[in-house]
């Protein structure tokens, strides 16, 4: 798994640490069941601080993405796949409407009356 971050984003390095890795699950590069290197080893190749990996790590277990185990470490959690690739989807919307000045109260109630 390679993961590269992008110094121009102005978004904060744990997002684009989550980011990376959920577009590596989404593209097949992680699959369910797979453990994630250390985050020791992805601060160093990443070139950030070790609690930035975790922080974007746990952000993602807290989404349903990723499972941590004692004992196992980190793995992809089932059916991270698709969840990944609409977490993908989702933040790019997010972004779409906050460039057009919706909020994401206004996206939330955009949304919900698109699902009646």
């Amino acid at each position: 798994m390679l993961l590269t971050l992008n110094t121009a984003d102005a978004s904060p390095l744990h997002e684009q640490v989550a980011g990376a890795i959920r577009r590596a699950i989404a593209q097949g590069e992680c699959l369910p069941g797979d453990r994630l290197p250390p985050a020791r080893d992805m601060s160093q190749a990443l070139g950030v601080n070790v609690n930035t990996v975790l922080r974007g790590l746990r952000s993602l277990r807290d989404q349903g993405v990723l499972e941590f185990r004692r004992g196992r470490g980190v793995t992809v959690a089932a059916g991270a796949d698709r969840r990944s690739a609409l977490l993908d989807r989702v933040a790019e919307l997010v972004v779409d409407a906050a460039r057009l000045g919706y909020s994401r109260n206004d996206l939330v109630e955009m949304i919900r009356g698109t699902a009646q």
